[in-house]
Parts: C-alpha cells; sequence; structure tokens
C-alpha cells in the first residue's frame, strides 16, 4: 500500500472515504487540513477530530447514512461484509421479524438507524444491545451511535493498514 502521506487527494479519498459510511467528505476534510498521517492510531483520531468539529447537523446526517441492521437495503460494501460476517442475513424468520420491530421503534424513537459495531457479535448479542439501548434518552443514545461508528471506522481503518 502506497502510504498516505504519499498519496493524492483523489487517491487518499479512494482508499480511506468508505472509513465512515456513505462519507467521503470526511476523508477529503483530513486530507485538505493537512492532517494525512502513516501511523493508523494517529491518522484515526484526525477522523474522529474531523467528525466532531463538523457539528450536530453533520453528525446526524452521517448516523443516517448508516442502514438498518438485518435489512435487506442496498448498502455499502463494507456494511455488506461486516452485516456478513455477524450472520445478519442468515435471520431466522422469528430473528428478522425482531430486528424489523427494533428498526422501526428505535427509528420512530430516536430519528435515526440502531448502530452497532457488529464485529465479534453474534446475532443473538446485536439484538441484546438493541434491546438494551431502545431505552436510553435521546443525547444519549446520539453519543452512543457516534461511538459505534467511530468504532466501526477504527476497524475498517485497521482493515486497510492490515494491522
Amino acid at each position: 500500500m502506497t502510504l498516505p502521506t504519499h498519496m493524492s487527494r483523489d487517491q487518499f479519498i479512494a482508499r480511506f472515504g468508505a472509513i465512515y459510511e456513505h462519507s467521503p467528505h470526511f476523508a477529503a476534510k483530513v486530507f485538505d487540513t493537512q492532517t494525512v498521517s502513516d501511523d493508523s492510531e494517529v491518522l484515526l483520531e484526525n477522523f474522529r477530530r474531523i467528525v466532531a468539529e463538523a457539528g450536530k447537523d453533520a453528525q446526524l446526517t452521517l448516523i443516517r447514512a448508516h442502514p438498518d441492521l438485518a435489512e435487506r437495503v442496498a448498502m455499502s460494501q463494507e456494511s455488506v461484509r461486516e452485516q456478513s460476517i455477524a450472520g445478519l442475513g442468515d435471520c431466522a424468520p422469528d430473528e428478522y421479524a425482531a430486528f424489523r420491530q427494533l428498526n422501526t421503534d428505535y427509528k420512530a424513537r430516536f430519528g435515526f438507524p440502531f448502530i452497532v459495531a457488529v464485529r465479534g457479535l453474534s446475532r443473538a448479542d446485536i439484538l441484546s444491545e438493541f434491546r438494551r439501548r431502545i431505552d436510553n434518552d435521546p443525547a444519549t443514545e446520539f453519543a452512543a451511535a457516534l461511538g459505534q461508528i467511530h468504532l466501526i471506522a477504527a476497524f475498517r481503518l485497521h482493515d486497510l493498514f492490515g494491522t
């Protein structure tokens, strides 16, 4: 892999634009603010800072860019792979019905989809987390969603770095 600091803007966005779901503008901002690093942890922190500095409206847009869990909808290649590994494409009818109902209830309560980094979790783990978090207050859940998005980004970035 070409080191990030040796990439053109277009190369950097092409390589790191999917770190945050359907939000390559964050990679563009990291590049444009000259906070590119060859150290994956430093780069990840720079991405997190850019998201934090983007403000609540941009963060809400980022949260809403994520697909519902276990839904059969078009999603990013990364999300397809992550949900597939977690077995979300293999839900039994009762599990699928539970996910659909929780997705509906959650979005009605918070105005955005439930976000959880599914890597390393089973379907039962994910459903349990879903049921636990649906009772959070909106501010807590907004922060939890962003925290999970940053964890997903960390997994994706480390995959790109092979670490």
